[in-house]
């Protein structure tokens, strides 16, 4: 059972607000002069703290900015800025009057900016630099309904464009007090555009009430406060982190550090020693990787005590979850801490009380590594089109290989081929401009097809088990799930990207992108030339390549085992077409890209 709320005083009640920005509104009334954000400032270089009033001081001269340009309510204005105070700042000043708020992601490629710009007929575009408008300049063209071209950093020289300006000349010095115009709350307040896998991006249209709810809802299942501090990561165009991250910080008065980057991430967490973590799996790979290979490097007693350490750590967990018994060797875990848990918990900076995850799945075997050493992972299951969350442990009802219970005020139940439904005041207003892509998903009393099939327990957690859409048929009638087995072969940390294919084809075969230092060490083991292409795509290499798969993949059926596979050493990036925004593997461009290969693993048969 749900409780019905924590005792954090702080939280601003669903009731009190209707919208987006009046919930901000709100939190500036309560809390003018704690902390919201925390932001590095290259040019200090120094870490900068901004209050809630500042920031309300800052909302306004945007609005100003916007009125005296004649945007008007439901005028659509996008977004596309790394993380930090800046977004929230046009994000909160947008809202405000009206206007409705186009993400777009900082990687994305330039021909899919011009759609969903043109798509959902954007005014204004912000991006963060010139070199950023440069990508971006040989597209202007298509950019027939925007007026301004607002660039955050200033730049030197003459606009090539008379509509691109920097922010700092585009801002007045002053403005009067915040507005606070739209009282509608099933207004629309956003419109996300998922990266599917294949076809173009749908625009998910998501009201006040729609994320408002979810946040609220979130709240409902885990305390959340003033005291804790969140570090943010992931990209706020992503709507895991724009609720889970941006939203319900405000909700609960929590202040955000922003992370400077990907690569300067590891050294973020040690600095700003966040006790909460809004994460996808990716994250968790990478680490569990780097801890295997040191492993492997490291004496039999040190691999030993490491894994004690782990399966003590997994029992007191279990123990306090109240699904195991007391285990014998527990005295043992205040050294095995000191020894073992605390310097791989330091890297995330020490205090980390909890961690939430979704976007993806995340393999049990890497969820209990860092369960066992005293970091309790909450698994969550969601997509834009919920707001994304819809459902997710508890600290105190954590089933790893599960996605949880659903949220307070959420309804799951199962449908045709086992299609997990959705149905809440967090499920969408339906896709922007197409009606028909809208019928095919929500059915006219409310109940969202997520496209994933699932199974409960008896509890009520639900366990996702597929994707209707990403199931592979083979020509024996044999049907393969590949995203788990992709993500068992990523166990191995000799593979930084896989993809399983066999569509109707007798058997499966995979490509996959090596990681360059394992790659190196494996060749001079074997004694190959690392340098060499002939020698990567030699025969030799391949039964290497399948060996390995073939140990992470052994709890598969028979039929749902790899026969033949082609390695790379290019990654598959955003910037070159093979993943998604999400970091998803678009399956269709790489098979694309690759003919030739595939039809040489097929030849014969």
């Amino acid at each position: 059972m749900d409780r019905p709320a924590f005792a954090n005083v702080d939280i601003i009640p669903l009731e009190e607000v209707a919208t987006l920005d009046a919930l901000f509104g709100a939190r500036v009334a309560r809390s003018g002069d704690a902390v919201a954000y925390r932001e590095y400032d290259p040019q200090k270089g120094a870490w900068q703290d901004h209050t809630w009033a500042q920031m309300n001081a800052e909302v306004a001269r945007w609005q100003a900015a916007m009125e005296r340009d004649g945007l008007q309510p439901g005028d659509r204005v996008a977004v596309m800025l790394p993380n930090g105070t800046a977004w929230v700042k046009f994000d909160q000043a947008a809202l405000g009057l009206g206007l409705v708020v186009v993400p777009l992601y900082t990687s994305d490629r330039p021909d899919n900016v011009a759609y969903v710009v043109r798509d959902s007929g954007a005014k204004l575009l912000l991006f963060d630099s010139v070199d950023q408008w440069q990508a971006l300049s040989g597209i202007k063209d298509q950019f027939k309904d925007v007026v301004w071209l607002l660039c955050l950093r200033p730049f030197k020289g003459e606009a090539e464009d008379p509509r691109l300006v920097a922010v700092s000349d585009w801002l007045p010095d002053g403005a009067g007090p915040t507005k606070h115009l739209p009282t509608d709350p099933d207004a629309l307040a956003t419109i996300v555009y998922t990266s599917g896998t294949t076809g173009r991006p749908k625009g998910v249209m998501l009201s006040h009430r729609n994320i408002l709810s979810n946040a609220a809802a979130c709240l409902k299942t885990m305390e959340v406060t003033m005291q804790d501090l969140m570090l943010s990561f992931l990209p706020l165009s992503h709507t895991f982190e724009r609720t889970v991250g941006y939203y319900l910080p405000i909700m609960s008065g929590t202040p955000v550090a922003y992370a400077r980057s990907v690569q300067q991430l590891s050294e973020d967490f040690r600095l700003v020693r966040p006790t909460l973590i809004i994460t996808v799996p990716r994250i968790f790979e990478r680490v569990y990787a780097a801890i295997r290979q040191k492993l492997s490097q490291s004496p039999a007693l040190r691999r030993k005590l490491f894994e004690l350490a782990v399966d003590i750590g997994c029992a007191r967990f279990e123990h306090a979850q109240g699904r195991g018994p007391l285990h014998p060797m527990n005295f043992l875990w205040p050294v095995l801490k000191r020894l073992v848990a605390d310097k791989v918990l330091d890297r995330l900076g020490g205090r980390v009380r909890a961690a939430i995850c979704g976007g993806a799945a995340l393999s049990p075997e890497i969820s209990r590594l860092f369960i066992g050493l005293g970091l309790p992972v909450l698994q969550g299951y969601g997509l834009t089109e919920a707001s994304p969350v819809v459902t997710t442990n508890r600290l105190e009802n954590n089933v790893p290989a599960s996605v949880g219970l659903p949220l307070p005020g959420v309804e799951v139940r199962l449908g045709e081929k086992n299609a997990l439904l959705v149905r809440g005041p967090n499920v969408m207003l339906g896709y922007w401009n197409n009606k028909e892509a809208t019928r095919a998903i929500l059915s006219d009393d409310g109940w969202l097809n997520t496209g994933d099939t699932a199974r409960f327990d008896e509890a009520g957690r639900v366990y996702i088990t597929g994707r209707l859409k990403d199931i592979i048929v083979l020509s024996t009638g044999e049907k393969v799930p590949p995203v788990d087995m992709e993500a068992a072969i990523l166990r191995d940390c000799l593979f930084e990207q896989v993809m399983v294919f066999g569509e109707g084809r007798p058997y499966l075969c995979v490509l996959a992108v090596l990681n360059p230092d394992h790659w190196r060490q494996l060749a001079c083991e074997v004694g190959l030339n690392p340098d060499s292409e002939t020698d990567l795509r030699s025969r030799t290499v391949e039964e290497i390549v399948l060996r390995r798969i073939a140990r992470q993949v052994k709890d598969f059926p028979g039929y749902a085992q790899i026969r033949r596979a082609a390695v790379f050493l290019e990654a598959w990036t955003v910037e070159n077409g093979m993943l998604t925004p999400t970091m998803k593997v678009r399956r269709a461009k790489v098979l694309e890209q690759y003919q030739d290969i595939v039809a040489t693993l097929y030849k014969g048969h």
